[in-house]
């Protein structure tokens, strides 16, 4: 029977079967070459690595460069999200500033309508904060100021956002603060809004402790902590720092003072209060004088004898 001629003949099937044949071929002869151990091979191998990895650069770069594409594209979605993070705080920032001024002026008409008289002498002076104690048991700061300033052991101290803590030694020239995060720092506060009162004691880490709770199912973790001025040592209403939970379930407080940027301090000034030892005074008003009662009968007798 003869060949049809117009019949092609499929030659692909053969070179297909040849191209397997030959790859899986050098694919066990590789496997075996990086098998055998033996200082020859060993020198053979690292010159082939040498000479063919090099040549293989022009082919990672694409791939590089594709990396490089996709962790740009990773970065630009973080930096997405993080712009719109800071426009929500950005708006939430400006409603609080709308606040904070209808608050403020809406002390500054109750204080007028109330006629209150503000305390010229709770002024400040600023110190720059020189050394720290380097110490892990004591907490504590120096200060560029001192009794040539007028310093007073037991003034408080605030960063201008929160209470530090006070002063603790004074110099001629400087003064040591204890910070409100050391042991031996025990100062009174008030939680808000409940109004409870409290220790704030520190214990050398940067959450202090709340300790002697009035109540602590009234306090909730968020809630605003200032100093009560109870004992005359800090005047009231000092901004201390929020209430906050530690894993332990223990009541703790987040400082308002931020302690790893201390560069300046400011000294509040607070003289103590004066003391009324007259409580009489305060009881009734003194009683009037008597009238005089001689000087109203000698008119009446020298008439009576007029008439005689």
């Amino acid at each position: 029977m003869a060949r049809d001629r117009n019949t092609q003949v499929d030659y692909a099937r053969p070179v297909r079967h040849i191209l397997i044949g030959v790859m899986v071929v050098l694919m066990l002869g590789t496997f075996l070459l990086w098998r055998i151990d033996s200082p020859r091979v060993e020198r053979f191998r690292a010159t082939l690595v040498d000479r063919v990895v090099p040549s293989f650069d022009w082919a990672l770069l694409p791939v590089t460069r594709l990396v490089g594409l996709v962790e740009g594209f990773q970065s630009y979605a973080r930096l997405s999200e993080q712009n719109q993070e800071l426009r929500r705080e950005l708006r939430q920032m400006k409603a609080w500033k709308e606040a904070a001024l209808q608050l403020e002026q809406e002390n500054a008409k109750l204080l007028d309508l109330n006629k209150v008289r503000l305390d010229p002498k709770l002024t400040y002076v600023t110190g720059v904060v020189l050394a720290d104690s380097g110490s892990p048991f004591r907490q504590s700061v120096l200060l560029n100021v001192g009794a040539r300033d007028g310093i007073i052991d037991g003034w408080a101290t605030t960063d201008g956002l929160g209470l530090a803590g006070r002063i603790s030694g004074v110099g001629k020239n400087t003064s040591r603060v204890i910070l409100l995060t050391d042991s031996n720092s025990r100062i009174p506060v008030t939680i808000q809004p409940s109004g409870q009162q409290a220790m704030l004691a520190g214990d050398n880490t940067a959450a202090p402790l709340i300790e002697f709770l009035e109540n602590p199912d009234q306090v909730r973790p968020g809630d605003r902590v200032v100093s009560s001025g109870d004992g005359g040592l800090f005047p009231a209403g000092l901004l201390v720092g929020q209430v906050a939970l530690d894993p332990e379930r223990r009541l703790r407080v987040r400082l308002a003072a931020d302690y790893e940027r201390l560069e300046f301090l400011r000294v509040l000034r607070s003289h103590a209060h004066e003391v009324i030892r007259d409580a009489g005074g305060l009881i009734a008003p003194p009683p009037p004088p008597p009238a005089p009662v001689a000087e109203a009968a000698e008119p009446a007798a020298s008439e009576g004898g007029a008439d005689g």
